[in-house]
């Protein structure tokens, strides 16, 4: 007869779905602010559902949009480093469950669960990494690469090829701060792509296996070296 007292092993993503010590669990709105940059940083949040936005403001008042986040990610963590105060501003694109855990819990779970750990570390890892092809994107791609490079990973393309929705829809604004341009050019290079059949507007942005093709192999139907550049820097002065 097995031991009642034997407890189950521990399931992280059990742990991150469950209301606990330390541990919520809140739904947010679309558009509503999770935290704004400025504010007291002592949580983390994990996201179980949706999609998150995270946006700084300069101290001449720029936006910029630096991230989507999606489920099975977390944001915040910068507390856990230092940080008192939140250093950007974090919204639901769309109707979101997120867990949200004090620093306290964090650390005595990355303490106590090795498993947990793992799947931070894991998280943190990926981040870095995305953050480096980030960088590597905005010095030596054009803006058209760029925003071919975005639409594949908005749409989480999977290596079946079929077409992949991008959800919820993100405005073109939006894509032009995530990828230092003007919305105008990426109108440009939508229409371009869209013509090319990159690309499909069915009530919601469609990217086709062809823009995975063209980026991966460098085909002159996008733009790989610095030709656009002057236009670019002259259009995102206006």
């Amino acid at each position: 007869m097995a031991n009642k007292t034997n407890q189950a092993p521990f399931d992280p993503k059990v742990f991150l779905a469950m209301v606990g010590e330390g541990k919520t669990i809140l739904e947010y709105r679309k558009d509503q602010i999770v935290f704004a940059q400025g504010d007291v940083a002592d949580t983390v949040f994990y996201i179980q559902k949706g999609r998150i936005k995270v946006v700084v403001v300069s101290e001449q008042g720029k936006e910029a949009v630096v991230g989507i986040l999606e489920p099975g990610q977390f944001f915040g963590e910068g507390c856990m480093n230092g940080h008192s105060l939140r250093i950007a501003t974090t919204t639901a694109l769309e109707q979101c469950l997120i867990t949200v855990i004090t620093k306290s819990a964090m650390l005595t779970t990355l303490h106590s669960e090795p498993k947990f750990s793992e799947l931070f570390m894991a998280y943190l890892l990926t981040r870095n990494s995305r953050i480096e092809e980030d960088l590597i994107d905005q010095l030596f791609n054009s803006s058209e690469k760029r925003l071919a490079r975005l639409l594949l990973l908005l749409a989480n393309f999977g290596k079946e090829g079929s077409p992949q929705s991008i959800s919820p829809n993100i405005s073109q604004e939006t894509l032009a701060e995530m990828i230092g341009t003007t919305r105008s050019r990426v109108s440009h290079f939508m229409n371009k792509f869209r013509k090319l059949g990159f690309i499909s507007y069915n009530g919601k942005i469609e990217v086709h296996n062809s823009l995975l093709n063209a980026v991966l192999y460098d085909k002159p139907e996008i733009k790989r070296d610095s030709k656009d550049a002057p236009e670019d820097t002259e259009a995102e002065q206006d």
